[in-house]
């Protein structure tokens, strides 16, 4: 018989997840014959858990577990109990705690980078904690610093930096803001309002709002009342959208040309049209409570129109914030503020890999791996996400 061809298929399987112990043997030699002590040994290797159990391999899964894929640690355990290891919540949250002490360097270096750029996005969000002595959480707030220059061809690369607050005021924002010099597109928090006072000493900041904001308030008008006025105003912002999806990925330079020739007329007949309709509808109305909230903020909503660089909207840190709000939904709360503070560093450069096409665990056990064999806090800069795709092709 002779092969005239053949038939391929395939099918997809999965292997669960195997653990499995890594013993190191380390023999001893000796010289009986030397007077001296001759006893040899080979150094142990380096572990960031000293005589701990995980290898760096086992710190990094649980924390892409529970911080990339939202899997809380009491499920962690579970999951670790079906393939025969018994493993106590706190003994995950340990290792977790360990970790983020390790990893701070890292992340405090990825934010200096951030506030080096001219132009970052902010927003917020809750991450309840535990409130010892009282039984119950409080709320403590997750702050968003992000960078995303792709939509204009920017040359630094993307990346976010989560701190952690014990509340909501703008003097956080302005703490974790330090150094920072540029625009800053936000949405209509009043928190950020002091950033941008002319008598605040230090870096100048220049706000831009969100135009999604704006959006969502005419739209909640519209599904809720049907108003004919909201309905034109979502027009009206519709045709905006429709020129920044066109213009998307242009130089920084022909946005700002494209948005003067043809959103400036456009944003100019939206404001002519905002006076008129808030003369004739009631400030106390529904509808009128919306459209002064986008007269209140006109001035940052314009200023997308003098620089290129700057998105129409905010939209690219409130994407960055949802997996905050997975991880809060399934985990319910951190155990307390240093949790907090944990749950932002982790989260940070887990998001940070994500945003430039980095697979977080890879990513995670190589610094880990790193920071145990001693890496020089010099040459920090080489820990962070973005240098791991130029390591690692």
């Amino acid at each position: 018989m002779q092969q005239i061809g053949e038939d391929r298929s395939e099918r997809l399987d999965i292997i669960p997840a195997q653990v499995r112990v890594i013993a190191t043997l380390r023999p001893r030699y000796a010289c009986p014959a030397c007077d001296d002590d001759g006893v040899r040994q080979a150094k142990a290797p380096a572990h960031l858990i000293e005589g701990g159990l995980p290898t760096e391999g086992a710190l990094a899964q649980v924390l892409v577990s529970k911080y990339a894929d939202h899997v809380p640690l009491y499920r962690q355990c579970q999951a670790l109990r079906r393939s025969g290891l018994t493993l106590d919540r706190s003994t995950l949250a340990g290792w977790v705690g360990t970790a983020a002490f390790h990893l701070a360097p890292v992340v405090e270096r990825l934010a200096d980078h951030l506030k080096a750029s001219g132009k970052l996005f902010m927003d917020e969000t809750r991450a309840p904690v535990l409130d010892p002595g009282r039984g119950r959480t409080k709320s403590g707030y997750l702050w968003a610093l992000a960078r995303d220059d792709r939509p204009w061809g920017g040359a630094d690369p993307p990346g976010v930096v989560y701190f952690y607050a014990a509340g909501r005021g703008g003097q956080h924002a302005e703490s974790f803001l330090e150094g920072f010099s540029g625009l800053l597109q936000v949405d209509a928090y009043a928190g950020y309002n002091r950033l941008s006072r002319s008598d605040r000493p230090g870096c100048s900041v220049r706000l831009a709002n969100c135009w999604a904001h704006a959006r969502r308030k005419l739209h909640e008008v519209h599904e809720r009342d049907g108003s004919p006025i909201a309905a034109e105003g979502l027009g009206r912002i519709a045709d905006l959208y429709r020129i920044e999806a066109e213009i998307r990925g242009h130089s920084a330079e022909a946005r700002l040309a494209a948005r003067r020739e043809r959103s400036a007329p456009l944003v100019e007949d939206f404001g002519n049209w905002l006076k008129e309709v808030r003369s004739r509808v009631s400030g106390k109305s529904r509808l009128g409570e919306k459209l002064a909230y986008i007269a209140r903020h006109w001035e940052g909503l314009c200023v997308f129109l003098t620089d290129g660089r700057v998105e129409i909207d905010s939209n690219v840190v409130e994407n960055t914030i949802r997996p905050l709000a997975l991880g809060r939904k399934n985990a319910l709360f951190a155990g307390h503020d240093e949790g907090g503070r944990g749950w932002g560093r982790i989260a940070s450069l887990i998001e940070t890999a994500k945003m430039n096409g980095i697979e977080p665990f890879a990513y995670l056990k190589a610094t880990l791996e790193a920071i145990a064999a001693g890496h020089p806090q010099g040459r920090i800069d080489d820990l962070l996400p973005w240098a791991f795709v130029k390591t690692s092709t």
